[in-house]
């Protein structure tokens, strides 16, 4: 039997389609059935059904989830009644859904059905294009009810081949993976949420982008824009949370040039590493458009400028005539290094990192000195004493960092507020890194001081000093207190099996000291929240990290278990796009760091105690290599085993609190 009206255009070409079997649905209920793309509210009233709209006309109710009551199907959501058979509002009301031809057949119930209307291309769509074309190839986020034409969007976009959506379990942790991918490529990333919430959760994975100076592209829906700022649900400013942390922020109207605000955002982001934001309201992102996508071209040019040449001169001179120079090398040195490390190996200066630029020289080269600073080595911190002049590159001058501001300094930075951030500083130069060191390298080769350069081969005192701390790491690795395994042991084994071109994501915490300290980098590229210092930073920056590198090169995070119990859910996202990375957990059921802080500062520990669960047999739980380690003799196999996994593999490590 059929439903008493037809569709309302008789002329559209239209098909059957079987809805329920015929023992689906019982007399006097009502159901939600998906046709393509169409959602229908199906009824079975007085051994007939109907096929309705889904949809309340009243404000879009899903009739599906309504109920029968004396003869009316209710709306769930504000009570509006309609015929359950042919969707016909009761006496003196005309809003009606629309309403489908149903037929009883003999093996089920089938409804007729126009063919699905193709879509015009939206306003998100162009914005989705343009951000394709400035690189954006990675998005991670929540999709929800608020942003669902711009993720629609997206999904065209990635069944074309063009974008890869990640869907994550918190937007906290899709921020950090943005950030991530940011910092280890210098391109970028987008972050996605929904109205309120979804968007204020991506705040601290977006703020460390921006005081590490990251790329990131920030992207929230938004409540229609007739009740924004009426106390909506979910209604938030937006463009006023975000406004400390986005260097651009802007909200999309139906008549904004929307090709123009997308490039907008994307240049301001890479161009400034900075933190962009676009807030699309609901109603805008659906809107059709026929403009079309923008793009780079002709929207920037190349940063690869050049010192002065006055300043270049003064510099060379200088460098040339110090016996013990000493470069420092930080995260914004990251994409540049070739060039500085052959102009120390042309002067024979010992090259020692910030600890957000761990990794940027291998610890096995011979001018190699390890990390500067608190998480540093005695190696870095020699050298720093002993130097008459420090060429500082890339560098920060956080005052984790450990560079004496009392030395004569050369600093070259591309960004012109970096210069003398803190302090004066004897010769500051513009440029860019690669292309100032390959300068100096030129100049100081013309310079004759005394018959020749000045400076020392440190080649000889770098290895000194490497045999004396490493003779001091091997003597810490047999400490044993009986309550789990010491952090140097822990490094020593990773050492011997994180791959030279691993990424290696870290966490903060004790974990994060004793690995600046004890962990020989031999090419890995390590990743941090550096001046936020934010915890549960390690493995959403796994995430990140591996949607930029894919299966090329291995991910490895660490973290303690507290920095991991911010985000251990992310684990499932691992498994569900089959991530290969190996999270290494040191558990040791505290908040160590900050039990260490307390006795520092004569107070009474209190509240860093932590109630665990296995972390290994949760990893298993989930779809994951879980292994459980609680002896050093353990380490080597268990590293092996994970790390060769094909997939998220996770080493839980009891770890003795005082042994760091």
């Amino acid at each position: 039997m059929s439903a008493e009206h037809p569709p309302e255009n008789p002329s559209e070409s239209t098909s059957w389609h079987k809805a329920l079997d015929l023992d689906e649905l019982a007399d006097g209920r009502v159901t939600t059935v998906t046709i393509g793309r169409r959602s229908l509210a199906l009824t079975n009233h007085e051994g007939r059904y109907g096929a309705l709209d889904n949809r309340c006309p009243h404000q879009g109710g899903p009739l599906g989830e309504g109920s029968i009551e004396k003869g009316w199907l209710r709306c769930p959501w504000h009570g509006y009644d309609y015929s359950p058979h042919d969707g016909r509002p009761p006496e003196g009301f005309d809003d009606a859904p629309p309403c489908f031809a149903v037929e009883v057949r003999d093996d089920g119930v089938y409804v007729e059905l126009p063919a699905e209307p193709e879509r015009p291309r939206s306003v998100s769509e162009v914005m989705v294009e343009t951000m394709v074309n400035w690189g954006v190839d990675s998005v991670f986020g929540m999709v929800g009810h608020s942003n669902l034409g711009f993720a629609d969007a997206m999904r065209k976009a990635e069944q074309r081949g063009d974008l890869r959506y990640f869907g994550i379990r918190h937007e906290g942790a899709a921020a950090f993976a943005a950030t991530a991918y940011g910092k280890l490529t210098g391109r970028l990333a987008g972050c996605f949420g929904i109205a309120g919430p979804g968007s204020t959760n991506l705040l601290t994975g977006l703020y460390d982008a921006k005081v590490d100076r990251a790329p990131v592209l920030a992207l929230s829906g938004q409540v229609p824009s007739k009740v924004l700022g009426r106390g909506a649900f979910q209604d938030l400013d937006l463009g006023g949370a975000f406004a400390d942390v986005a260097r651009y922020s802007e909200t999309v109207h139906a008549g904004s040039d929307h090709a123009e605000l997308m490039t907008l955002a994307c240049k301001t982001a890479l161009i400034e590493r900075d933190v962009a934001h676009l807030i699309f309201p609901d109603e805008v992102q659906d809107l059709p458009s026929d403009a079309p996508a923008g793009g780079p071209d002709g929207r920037t040019g190349s940063r690869a400028i050049a010192p002065p040449a006055d300043v270049l001169a003064v510099a060379a001179e200088r460098i040339a005539a110090a016996e013990r120079p000493l470069f420092i090398v930080g995260a914004g040195a990251r994409h540049e290094m070739p060039p500085v490390v052959a102009l120390a190996e042309q002067l024979g200066a010992p090259v020692v990192t910030t600890f957000k630029g761990k990794g940027l020289i291998s610890d096995a080269h011979p001018l190699g000195c390890g990390v500067l600073g608190r998480s540093g080595t005695p190696i870095a911190s020699w050298f720093m004493n002993e130097s008459d002049l420090i060429v500082a590159f890339g560098v920060s001058f956080s005052n984790h960092t450990g560079v004496a501001d009392y030395k004569p300094i050369v600093q070259v930075d591309d960004d012109p507020m970096a210069l003398g951030r803190f302090h004066p500083v004897e010769i500051p130069m513009q440029a860019n890194v690669a292309v100032a060191a390959e300068a100096l390298a030129a100049a100081i080769g013309d310079i004759e001081v005394d018959g020749g350069v000045r400076c020392l081969d440190h080649r000889p005192e770098v290895a000194e000093r490497w045999a004396i701390w490493r003779a001091e790491k091997a003597s810490r690795v047999t400490d044993d207190h009986g309550r789990g395994v010491n952090a140097a042991a822990i490094f020593a084994a990773m050492g011997r099996h994180v791959p030279d071109d691993a990424v290696l994501c870290v966490d903060v915490g004790n974990n994060t000291y004793s690995f600046g300290r004890y962990f020989e980098s031999t090419g890995q590229r390590v990743l941090m929240s550096g001046y936020l210092g934010s915890i549960g930073f390690a493995f959403p920056a796994a995430l990140g990290s591996w949607a930029a590198v894919g299966d090329e090169r291995k991910v490895v995070s660490v973290s303690g278990d507290g920095g991991f119990g911010q985000y251990a859910m992310e684990l499932t996202t691992a498994v569900k796009y089959g991530m290969d990375i190996t999270h290494v957990l040191l558990n040791n059921s505290e908040l160590g760091k900050i039990s260490k802080e307390q006795r520092t500062a004569e107070l009474d520990v209190w509240q860093t105690s932590l109630h665990n669960p296995s972390f290994a047999r949760f990893a298993t739980e989930v779809g994951a290599l879980g292994i459980r380690v609680t002896d050093a003799a353990e380490l080597d196999e268990a590293l092996a085993r994970a790390i060769a996994a094909d997939g998220p593999a996770l080493v839980e490590v009891v770890t003795d609190v005082a042994l760091v």
